[in-house]
């Protein structure tokens, strides 16, 4: 596996930890509808959240979150409504993003609740 992909991993089970700890109810991990792929699906308190997923060694290039396309936003609201359409879902929707800076020296990570407008 690449080493980036080994990053990816590697902030997507910190991301998970982190939402567990805080409460939230993990659905999915890497959930898959055409072309996209949804991090994490998690609920907590009738929210249902879809979580991308952002690592990188530093913020050199920008911030993680920084490189959510315009692109992957539509891909991810076409994967969620087809998810609560299988699902049978009932519930609020909302888009966060978990941006990690992990290398040797540091880890750090932020959650940007409400990242960007579900419409």
């Amino acid at each position: 596996m690449a080493q980036h992909n080994d990053l990816g991993k590697v902030g997507e089970s910190l991301a998970r930890q982190y939402l567990e700890k805080n409460g939230y109810t993990i659905l999915d991990t890497n959930w898959q509808y055409g072309h996209a792929e949804i991090d994490i699906i998690a609920l907590k308190n009738e929210i249902l959240a879809v979580v991308e997923v952002k690592t990188r060694t530093s913020d050199h290039y920008g911030k993680p979150e920084a490189f959510v396309s315009k692109k992957k936003i539509k891909l991810l609201k076409t994967a969620v409504n087809h998810y609560i359409d299988q699902k049978d879902l009932d519930v609020e929707i909302r888009f966060d993003i978990i941006s990690i800076i992990k290398n040797q020296y540091t880890e750090s990570l932020e959650h940007l609740e409400n990242a960007f407008i579900w419409f």
